[in-house]
Order: C-alpha cells, then sequence, then structure tokens
C-alpha cells in the first residue's frame, strides 16, 4: 500500500457517500479500465481504521472467485484508506424493485446458481459473509453476479469463540441468530440466500420485520415455530422465550405463496429455509439439487437482464443503503 498507487487511478465522478466511506467511479489509467474507488475515511477512528475497512481487505485479498468482488488493489493517500474494485453496475435490488424487467424462471436460476458458487468459495475457505441480501449481490456488465460487501465477514476459527448474533440485515437473519446464538456455522449464509430466493420468485421481500421482536413473528407466521422436536435444544438459546406458537405451513401452502415455483424448486427453498440450522442445506448440498439441472437451464449470464440505471434504496428497510461499487 502506497501513495504510488494514487497515480494508476483517476476518480472521474462520486458515487455514494457514508459516514466512513466515498465511493466514485474512475478509471485504471494504464488500461482505461473501469473501476471504483472507495475511499475509506481512516482519521475519525480513535485506532486509525474501521474493523469493517480491515476485514472487507483482508478477505477479499483471500478470495478469488469469479462469483466475489474483485478487489483490484489497495493503496493509502492523505489519511484515507482506498479500495480499488472491479466496477459493478448494478445489484440484484435493483432488478427486483424494477417492474419493467420481466424475470423469467431460467434467469433466477441463474442468480441463485452464482450466489452459490461464491458462498460455497468463501465457506470452503472458512469464511462467513454474514451479510447477504439482494443490494449486496452486484452484477458486471458481463452478466456475472458477485458478492460483495465483506465489512461484516469473519473466520470460522476456534469453536469455542462467541460470534455476535447482531449481523446480517434483519429480513434475511437467521432464526439462530433471531434467537441470539453466539456459535453458529456458514448455514446463518444458506438461510440468507433461501430467503433471497424466495424474493426473486415473488419479486418483494419475503419475511420484511418491522423490528427484531416483529421479525420473529414474521418469521415464524410464514414457516411455523420452532420446537425442541423440529430443532433439538432450541429453548437453551439465549432470546427464546415466550414466543406465539405458529403450525408450520403445509406444502399446498406453500405452493399458493410461490405459485410458479416447480416442485423442485420448492424442495430447495424448503431446505434452504429450514429452521434448525442443523438441517439445513450447506452450499454443496444445495449446489448439488436436482433443481439446478432440470428444465429450463439456467440463462446464460450475457443474457441476465441487466440495469444501468440506479435506484433509490427503500428507506422502509433496515439498514438501507446503497453500496453500489
Amino acid at each position: 500500500m502506497s501513495e504510488v498507487s494514487a497515480h494508476k487511478y483517476s476518480k472521474d465522478r462520486k458515487v455514494g457517500e457514508g459516514t466512513y466511506a466515498v465511493v466514485y467511479l474512475g478509471k485504471q489509467l494504464s488500461t482505461n479500465r473501469r473501476i471504483a474507488i472507495k475511499e475509506i475515511k481512516t482519521g475519525i477512528f480513535k485506532d486509525g481504521l474501521d474493523m469493517s475497512a480491515l476485514r472487507e481487505v483482508k478477505y477479499l485479498q483471500e478470495l478469488k472467485h469469479a462469483n466475489v468482488i474483485e478487489l483490484v488493489d489497495v493503496f493509502s493517500a492523505t489519511n484515507n484508506l482506498n479500495l480499488v474494485l472491479e466496477f459493478l453496475p448494478c445489484d440484484l435490488e435493483m432488478l427486483i424493485k424494477n417492474r419493467s424487467v420481466v424475470f423469467k424462471p431460467s434467469d433466477v436460476k441463474a442468480w441463485l446458481l452464482m450466489t452459490l458458487r461464491g458462498i460455497h468459495h468463501c465457506h470452503r475457505n472458512f469464511i462467513l459473509h454474514r451479510d447477504l441480501k439482494p443490494n449486496n449481490l452486484l452484477l458486471a456488465p458481463d452478466g456475472e453476479l458477485k458478492i460483495a460487501d465483506f465489512g461484516l465477514a469473519r473466520s470460522l476459527g476456534n469453536a469455542n469463540e462467541d460470534l455476535s448474533s447482531n449481523v446480517v440485515t434483519r429480513w434475511y437473519r437467521s432464526p439462530e441468530l433471531l434467537f441470539g446464538a453466539k456459535h453458529y456455522t456458514g448455514a446463518v449464509d444458506i438461510w440468507s440466500i433461501g430467503i433471497i430466493f424466495a424474493e426473486l420468485m415473488m419479486r418483494t421481500p419475503y419475511l420484511p420485520g418491522r423490528d427484531d421482536i416483529d421479525q420473529l413473528d414474521v418469521t415464524f407466521r410464514a414457516l411455523g415455530t420452532p420446537t425442541e422436536q423440529m430443532w433439538p435444544n432450541v429453548s437453551n438459546l439465549p432470546l427464546y422465550n415466550a414466543l406465539k406458537v405458529y403450525p408450520p405451513p403445509s406444502r399446498q401452502e406453500l405452493r399458493n405463496r410461490f405459485s410458479a415455483a416447480t416442485e423442485s424448486a420448492l424442495n430447495l427453498l424448503i431446505a434452504l429455509t429450514k429452521l434448525d440450522p442443523g438441517s439445513r442445506f450447506t452450499s454443496t448440498q444445495a449446489l448439488q439439487h436436482e433443481y439446478f439441472v432440470e428444465f429450463p437451464p439456467p440463462s446464460n449470464p450475457k443474457d441476465l437482464p441487466n440495469n444501468e440505471e440506479p435506484v433509490e434504496a427503500d428507506s422502509s428497510e433496515p439498514d438501507a443503503k446503497r453500496r453500489k461499487i
């Protein structure tokens, strides 16, 4: 990391600004390649740098995959840390909200497949993403989907180490996190992917809780309240108490909810959103599911819908923010 690298890139246009970072579109001057530069303000932190920025750099340097955003370079300049990232003009949330864009079943299958491939690469490298949602799934000009924003990611290290349950944007947060679990696995990411799959089929958020308490109610009203029979030791989790008991949905209820889904699509959705994380599919099991080999095949990425026009974040979504890069 050096100031020399700053001269390799242009910052042409500011496209976003948050409390801790400013995002610019620019070019790599030697190749004319379009890039995004995330300029992180280091001076406002007591220890010089935000933990999420360090995580993002660390994990993106470790993860090289077609379905994970590419970290092109890192450099420091005038007390700021600059992350040079590949240019990704659109995200999945934009497309879901754009009613003029028609989704074919093969498109949904392609986006789900690319998301699972990206998270499979993370998990086999013992990295949890912990914030999967449609606006962290970015789309390249060639249609490839890329998992982005690793600010909440962490390594799966010591099994006895306590983890924070205050991760993942609320609507995509798994039941074990809602119950305050301090020990969990990649199943938290799989749950998020299942909820995104449902959202792609419905074109509207699947489990939109107003707050953390309502999120529990919304989740269990849709999928049933977990019991010791279906999820051993669930009652030992910190926030499991005085829950309203809802029955699990019947197969017919789920068919009605996802009327366009094939039987195998429904089976995969159920496996991704099992309340018991120990029964939930892994990324490997999901990638091997028959849904991906039945007709129609996944769309070729270059044939997928895209959308270069930015839309405003829905302020009703928890933690709503545009992170276009």
